[in-house]
């Protein structure tokens, strides 16, 4: 009976035992599943962030080098733009020597998204869990004798049309400047010296590229791409022993200067901008807007190009494909602009620092938008040079300076809205004569020093009708005293001041007060305002809205750029003003041509009725801005136009201090040639 008692503590030991050994092992096997789920998924996060050195640290021994396995690690992930690649881990199972992890596995490719089910092995060695790699955890289709394949299909970029259907930026042939070394001849260094001065490549980028690895005698060295229109100097250059021009695809601007600033240009996307725009079909070799309409419209216009990725075996044999997305052509945008005009307008000013804004008043379409002095916008698919790129960046007329978008002191061309404002809000009478005389007045000695000064003195009396045509701003001082401070300011806040207006390229806000301010501190900036000076900014599309209303009956309309089949306008601001004050400010206008004694009576045309505005102002960006010199404008529109298209015209030139014509006028000689 004790023998048995013995024995029964004895299997009951054994069983104690076994099953702490087996729950041991348990244990011990589901810690080493975690620890292999976990490793495949740090694998997985490290080529995520590209640390393919870590993901070698990872893996047992195996015959392929670290160097062999980060690049070809690094060449197959990269090349095919993969990124966000996510595992889903679906069963984990004991195998010979470790675990087989299975997961589900998906990328984003530049030929969209792949997905796939995978299988890893897992082995422990030295006591460390490590993935037993080979190619086959890149795909489960690739061997290691393998390749990836990435096959580019060429999508079109929309090209941007004038209103008549001319190209002004579209896809085309940009010549290539290359240098063969082994007809170099005996002069080379000679050679290589004038190709330098031609091209503004330097010569040591030029011997830099003939010295290296994989240049030979009978080898194609790309230099420099330049414009294909640029007959004189591709022929120039073919003068030369060894220099070869070839041709390649390119975006090309047939208005490189005269509408640089409108259109813009594309290049090569930069690693921000790859970023930034993730998951929307860029690659390393895209193409995007940088500025102007390019980079407005770049959604509409680019394409997305055409991507095949497939596995070669050592003969380049198909052995699978993963995955193949079909380009996608860009869309065209038609612009309501006259490549024409443009070019005149631009031919106008080209050697001048200023902005012509030209308008049809009944429908807003725009037809011209000029900015001088410009740059060309072939250059900038081509490639600046340093010294080009420092040139344009360094040069005192600021070429790359937008001057349409941004905000300026209006001077005596804000006096009609001063005026119209005060027919609106009922607050001056045109007809009241204000009684001053002189061409200097203030309130009362409570302003000091101060007074109000204006260039010329008249007889007539000072009333809405002479304050325009003589340009009176001791009238509009008065003037914007009696709209009173409040008054004039939400009356600005109605027609656009400190808000966006809604264009395609971004437009500095019109203003009234410092830093885009609510108020107008103090009588005199209040009297100021009134004549367009104090701290009243404008930008010049906005002012073409707003003089837009008193050909419209006080409606604004609202400038547009994409062109539309119906050519109906679009009101901005309805009742901008009243249809009597708008009335009677396009009448006081028209008699500042009209008038002998208008301020822009060498604007009159015979058989063309013209209402317009002169102005001289500060040349300024600020307030505190004294040092700069002063701007000219003209501000005009044409009234039922006979055999053309009535034009509403905002132009400004800067620093008419140095102009023997008065900014005005110089700006008048210029707007009556588009009328020849």
């Amino acid at each position: 009976m004790k023998n048995k008692k013995v024995l029964i503590g004895v299997i009951i030991a054994v069983v104690v035992i076994v099953i702490a050994v087996v729950a041991a092992v348990i244990i011990i096997g589901n810690k080493e599943q975690e620890e292999a789920k976990n490793l495949l998924n740090d694998y997985f996060s490290l080529i995520n962030n590209k640390s393919y050195d870590e993901m070698y640290e990872k893996t047992a021994s195996m015959n392929t080098s670290k160097d062999d396995f980060v690049t070809r690690n690094k060449n197959i992930y990269e090349g095919i733009d993969a990124s966000d690649i996510q595992i889903e881990i679906n069963n984990v199972e004991k195998a010979d020597g470790g675990y087989n992890v299975s997961y589900h596995e998906k990328m984003y490719t530049s030929a969209g998204d792949v997905d796939f089910d995978n299988t890893a092995n897992v082995v422990k060695e030295n006591g460390e869990l490590k993935l037993k790699w080979d190619s086959h955890m890149i795909f489960p289709q690739l061997s290691d004798n393998d390749k990836v394949r990435v096959s580019t299909i060429k999508a079109k970029r929309g090209s941007i049309l004038d209103r008549n259907g001319v190209a002004l930026a579209e896809d085309g042939s940009i010549s290539s400047v290359g240098i063969v070394p082994g007809k170099l001849g005996e002069n080379r260094e000679q050679s290589i010296q004038k190709i330098s001065e031609l091209t503004g490549v330097s010569v040591d980028y030029i011997n830099q590229s003939l010295s290296a690895s994989y240049v030979q005698d009978d080898t194609f060295v790309p230099v420099k791409k330049i414009v294909d229109s640029n007959t004189e100097l591709k022929n120039q250059l073919l003068q030369i022993p060894g220099v070869m021009i070839n041709k390649e695809d390119g975006r090309v601007y047939s208005l490189g200067q005269e509408a640089a600033h409108l259109i813009g240009y594309v290049q090569p996307i930069n690693a921000e901008e790859l970023e930034a725009n993730e998951g929307k079909g860029y690659t390393t070799n895209s193409l995007i807007g940088k500025a102007g309409l390019e980079l407005a419209y770049e959604d509409t216009l680019r394409g997305i190009d055409g991507t095949d990725i497939y596995i070669v075996d050592g003969n380049e044999n198909r052995v699978a494909s993963l995955a193949k997305q079909d380009k996608k052509d860009g869309t065209d945008v038609k612009l309501t602009i006259d490549s024409t005009l443009q070019k005149q307008v631009y031919d106008q000013m080209k050697t001048d620092k200023g902005f012509f804004v030209i308008m049809e008043p009944q429908t807003g379409e725009l037809l011209a938008l000029v900015s001088t002095p410009s740059y060309d916008s072939n250059d900038f698919v081509v490639g600046l040079t340093t010294d080009k790129w420092n040139s344009l960046n360094n040069d005192e007329a600021r070429p790359l300076y937008n001057r349409f978008i941004q905000k300026y002191c209006p001077g005596s061309t804000f006096k009609p809205v001063t005026g119209a404002i005060g027919l609106t809000t009922g607050k001056i009478d045109p007809n009241e004569d204000y009684g001053y005389s002189g061409t200097s007045w203030q309130k009362d000695s409570s302003w000091g020093n101060y007074k109000v000064t204006t260039l010329t003195g008249y007889s007539g009396a000072k009333n809405l009708l002479n304050g325009i045509i003589h340009s009176d701003n001791i009238y509009f001082a008065q003037s914007a005293l009696k709209i009173g401070a409040d008054t004039f300011t939400s009356s600005l806040d109605k027609i656009g001041f400190n808000q966006s207006l809604d264009f395609p390229l971004t437009l500095a806000k019109s203003q009234y007060a410092d830093n885009n301010g609510s108020k107008i501190e103090g009588e005199t900036k209040l009297a100021d305002s009134g004549y367009g000076q104090g701290d009243i900014l404008v930008n010049p599309i906005h002012m073409a809205a707003i003089y837009s209303a008193f050909a419209n009956d006080g409606n604004m309309i609202k400038p547009r750029i994409e062109y539309d089949e119906s050519k109906n306008g679009e009101i901005l601001i309805e009742n901008a003003f009243t249809k009597e004050a708008a009335d009677t400010i396009e009448s006081d206008l028209v008699q500042v041509v009209e008038n002998p004694e208008g301020t822009a009576n060498d604007m009159k045309i015979t058989g063309t009725t013209i209402a317009g505005k002169t102005g001289t102002a500060e040349l300024k960006s600020s307030s505190e801005d004294t040092e700069s010199g002063t701007l000219g404008w003209f501000d005009c529109y044409t009234i039922d136009r006979q055999n053309g298209t009535d034009m509403l015209i905002i132009s400004m030139v800067e620093n008419v201090q140095n102009n023997s014509d008065g900014g005005s006028h110089y700006l008048i000689k210029k707007i009556r040639t588009l009328f020849n």
